[in-house]
């Protein structure tokens, strides 16, 4: 039976993860296609606003092993969701999931292995697009950098190189945006994105 295709946009802070989720929202929503959007954290649970205030309030203090965890719990508040919507044959974009969540823990110093254990049982995304600069600062110099807890230069390098751990795995593709427009990444994004969009024949997987 075909089911929905789970879909993830990963990246660092400001490589443009926001503006081709909505052009890929947008390309779907032409289409006729089922869709919906969820974001990574979602900040309108209850676990939500407790991870809003913590990102956004730099007096807020939690250790950093209790900071994962939130952001854990706040991906397994939506499981049934996500699991409901792709039975329902709804395309699924997560906007970050698992493994920024893991990439931005072990950057801060937190075992690689240990970061991705809560998260086991979780669905794994059919496809996953990691949006990255070959240029490490480049998205350090673009407007609006730096206003949350992550946005450090030196720590922004470290989550980089957690990510490169995932090279490999199955359905990771990589897309470089340096000195390309927004149009040209919006095609590259569909390229890898439209052979999923009439639905998934296997089950889903998970971490």
């Amino acid at each position: 039976m075909t089911r929905g295709a789970l879909i993830a946009i990963e990246g660092l802070d400001r490589t443009g993860k926001t503006t081709q989720t909505t052009n890929l929202l947008s390309h779907l929503t032409k289409l006729g296609k089922p869709h919906q959007l969820i974001k990574f954290p979602d900040r309108t649970t209850q676990i939500g606003k407790l991870i809003d205030q913590y990102l956004t309030d730099k007096s807020f203090e939690l250790s950093d092993h209790a900071a994962h965890l939130l952001f854990s719990a706040n991906r397994w508040e939506l499981i049934d969701k996500i699991k409901k919507l792709l039975a329902e044959g709804v395309i699924v974009v997560l906007d970050r999931y698992v493994y920024s969540g893991v990439a931005y823990s072990s950057a801060k110093g937190l075992d690689f292995e240990w970061c991705l254990s809560p998260d086991i049982g979780l669905p794994k995304p059919d496809l996953t697009i990691f949006l990255k600069f070959k240029n490490d600062d480049e998205n350090m110099t673009r407007d609006g950098f730096g206003d949350e807890r992550y946005e450090v230069v030196e720590f922004q390098k470290k989550v980089k190189v957690a990510f490169e751990k995932f090279k490999g795995i199955e359905g990771w593709n990589e897309l470089f945006v340096d000195g390309k427009g927004i149009e040209q990444v919006e095609k590259d994004v569909w390229g890898k994105v439209e052979d999923y969009i009439e639905g998934v024949e296997e089950d889903l997987k998970f971490f």
